[in-house]
């Protein structure tokens, strides 16, 4: 079941999102152990929501209030995060007085990634959808369940942490010039995608 876990996980990796191009970021500008400290924050998020998405509460997320509600603030955040990007590169801070982003660096890279994953809590509905799938297909017990998540977290670590080391390696080999500007181009992205999460609508 964790190998299970881990084919899927690594099949949703492939659709890069705002917590990819974030950990590359991170490796590019900070280095791989500040850009593994990220991954950590993003993985124990991950890992609380699927434990959520097991344990059920996916009834109080489902309805379309709350999700109205956990989709602008996601968009929100992750807006903050692409401002942050792109005014960054220019030696501008969007949020100068925000204890997050002047922590020590080991800390506000996995503070960053916690708060960027956090800023999906639609993903547990995802989640309970794949698990009640697979119980219902592969008759699966809890204990199995657990393992399958156990898997798609695992997958989400090696993931990040080989795009950790590619952003890392970069710096050594690219100029400041090129480097600010995959910066900002990744900060540009992030604010598309929290454009796209704003108007995005449920089917």
């Amino acid at each position: 079941m964790i190998f299970k876990g881990f084919k899927l996980g690594m099949i949703l990796q492939l659709a890069v999102g705002p917590v990819c191009l974030f950990i590359f970021k991170l490796g590019g500008n900070k280095g791989f152990i500040d850009a593994e400290f990220g991954v950590l924050g993003v993985a124990l998020i991950d890992a609380c929501y699927i434990f959520l998405a097991i344990s059920g509460i996916t009834s109080f997320i489902d309805r379309e209030r709350v999700k109205h509600i956990f989709r602008i603030l996601g968009a929100i955040i992750v807006a903050i995060f692409g401002l942050q990007t792109v005014l960054g590169t220019f030696g501008w801070e969007v949020l100068p007085n925000i204890n997050l982003f002047s922590r020590t660096k080991l800390e506000s890279s996995f503070l960053e990634g916690l708060v960027l994953t956090a800023s999906n809590p639609l993903t547990i509905l995802f989640w309970a959808g794949v698990f009640s799938t697979k119980i219902v297909e592969e008759k699966l017990t809890r204990k199995d369940v657990y393992l399958f998540g156990l898997g798609s977290i695992l997958a989400t670590v090696f993931f990040l942490t080989v795009i950790a080391a590619i952003g890392s390696v970069s710096r050594y080999f690219l100029p400041l010039e090129i480097i600010s500007i995959l910066n900002l181009i990744v900060g540009v992205v992030l604010i598309y995608f929290a454009f796209r999460i704003i108007i995005k609508r449920d089917k």
